[in-house]
């Protein structure tokens, strides 16, 4: 009796354990649903669109702390524009217990690495604004794009120029021969924006009836500094023949700015090409306001920012998409671009 007294105790004593040990999990996996960690690796910290985009999502998340009542951790990493680096971000975010990483590629041809790493941990992936290639995004389910689309900047810098050429074609063809002489300042060899960018600046200005003659095109990476040492050497080359510069971003314009104003050329004189840039950064729409750029395509920092923070709480939280944004073919959530000029600033 009594051995079968002390089986009872002990087998009642083991029952609560377990159901005790239930109630510590259910908590644990509670406590985690009530937070949200997000990995974030950005491909260059000095990118000057980049800072803005990763500037909006650090405000964007202190707000949606208080709106959603939960704490949001951003590991915000520089990726130092080595992929080789960034693979190894990865692992540290998924070893560190981020529920969703936000990744920048370094090489958006080069995504495979990130993918695998994601895929085999169940962590999702947001891409962001540096657009992977779409048979990459279609491996997993769990794999986001957050951007605009590039193709869109440059017909929409077209448009700036043949509005700019109806006005006054005198203003831009300055040797009175009829063709528009420019020069391309270009992000990266073989990378999606500068491409089509650069293509589809070019083919809005032909289809729209005007002649183009290009004097050299170069890639200056995206750089201030770069785009400026590039810029001076073609000023010595060409001088007063160059009539457009194209930029694929406004750093790159203001680097042309830069070099121009080396050479001793002031904004509105005669000797000052028609410069446009991509972006609408701060620093560009002060240019532009000032008349040292023609105009600029807005690339919507603030926008990438906060769909990429309600993507990742949507995913994370099981819950609906912030009605604001829409989420395309269940992959991609695009950001329009808006032309900005002197008269429109």
């Amino acid at each position: 009796m009594y051995t079968k007294n002390r089986q009872r105790l002990t087998a009642a004593l083991l029952l609560l354990c377990v159901l005790c040990g239930c109630g510590v999990q259910k908590d644990s996996q509670q406590k985690e649903k009530d937070s949200l960690k997000i990995g974030v690796s950005v491909y260059d910290q000095y990118d000057t669109f980049m800072a803005e985009v990763i500037s909006q999502l650090q405000s964007y998340a202190r707000q949606r702390e208080k709106d959603w009542g939960i704490p949001i951790t951003l590991d915000i990493r520089n990726a130092e524009q080595s992929q080789i680096f960034q693979n190894s971000q990865m692992d540290d975010f998924i070893e560190d217990g981020c529920d969703v990483v936000c990744i920048n590629l370094v090489d958006r041809t080069d995504a495979s690495s990130v993918i695998e790493k994601a895929k085999s941990s169940d962590v999702p992936v947001i891409f962001y604004n540096r657009e992977l290639v779409k048979e990459d995004l279609e491996r997993w389910e769990k794999l986001y794009y957050v951007g605009a689309d590039a193709f869109e900047s440059g017909r929409m810098q077209g448009e700036i120029l043949v509005d700019q050429c109806r006005k006054d074609f005198s203003s831009i063809d300055k040797n009175g021969d009829g063709v528009l002489q420019y020069i391309m300042l270009e992000g990266e060899a073989g990378h999606n924006d500068s491409m089509s960018r650069s293509m589809s600046v070019i083919q809005e200005i032909t289809e729209n009836g005007y002649t183009v003659e290009k004097l050299a095109d170069e890639i200056a990476n995206w750089n201030r500094d770069q785009a400026a040492s590039k810029m001076s050497s073609f000023l010595e080359l060409y001088g007063s023949r160059i009539e457009v510069i194209l930029a694929n971003n406004d750093d790159m314009a203001l680097g042309a700015v830069d070099a121009l104003h080396d050479q001793g050329i002031e904004a509105g004189s005669s000797e000052w090409p028609m410069i446009l840039g991509v972006d609408g950064t701060a620093v560009g729409m002060r240019a532009v306001e000032n008349g040292e750029l023609l105009g600029t395509v807005i690339n919507d920092a603030k926008g990438q920012a906060q769909g990429m923070l309600e993507l990742a709480r949507a995913i994370t939280a099981e819950k609906e998409l912030d009605q604001r944004f829409q989420l395309l073919e269940g992959k991609y959530i695009r950001l329009p671009y808006r032309k900005v000029t002197g008269e429109t600033i």
